[in-house]
């Protein structure tokens, strides 16, 4: 269990320091772990809303704060290149999360075109029973994406790695709320870059 908690930590703490730099995307984290927040709640009432608020809310608000407000480059908080991060990251590195994204903006499309999905499901009626099979297909891409990388660091690493990864990633809204929940009052000082002064003390 010791083990375990200090890879946890390792893990958390790498990603902090590579990856959330921009104050503009630690306060879209702060929306983004409160949006996964509620659908985890509604997960046990209507699973494919609950997808719907994770990828349609939590995910857009989690992603754009990567991929338009981070940083990128020569890391100088680190001393380390972007390259190397990217090589380094145990989760989903931007690469990856293009892959996954691209899959998940094509899902709708594919419904709108083929509403039985191809003879899999009863094709929807409605505008209403369109959305839910969007939900209910997000939701198998999110399980999908989640054991896909766990088997990838089982392969590439241990098994140790994947699920100690996929913990913190179901852990994460509530530990983003504990890290970023100051970002946006630092924001509207005007602090566009978290300083990172504990990085230099670690």
């Amino acid at each position: 269990m010791k083990r375990f908690l200090q890879a946890l930590a390792t893990q958390r703490w790498d990603d902090h320091r590579f990856y959330h730099q921009s104050r503009i995307n630690q306060s879209l984290h702060l929306v983004s772990a409160i949006s996964f927040l509620m659908s985890y709640a509604l997960l046990f009432i209507d699973p494919a809303s609950a997808a719907l608020v994770a990828w349609g809310v939590a995910m857009v608000t989690r992603q754009t704060g990567h991929y338009v407000f981070e940083p990128r480059g020569f890391d100088h908080v680190n001393q380390v290149s972007d390259d190397y991060k990217e090589e380094v990251k145990v989760g989903y590195n931007m690469r990856r999360k293009t892959v996954l994204l691209s899959v998940w903006a094509l899902i709708p499309v594919v419904l709108w075109f083929q509403p039985s999905l191809f003879g899999l499901i009863e094709p929807a009626t409605s505008w209403q029973g369109t959305l839910h099979d969007v939900g209910m297909a997000w939701l198998a891409l999110g399980i999908t994406g989640l054991t896909f990388r766990v088997g990838q660091l089982w392969l590439q690493q241990d098994l140790a790695t994947g699920l100690t990864w996929m913990c913190k990633i179901i852990t994460d809204p509530f530990h983003d709320i504990m890290l970023y929940h100051k970002a946006p009052l630092a924001l509207l000082r005007g602090e566009l870059l978290d300083p990172m002064v504990h990085v230099n003390h670690h």
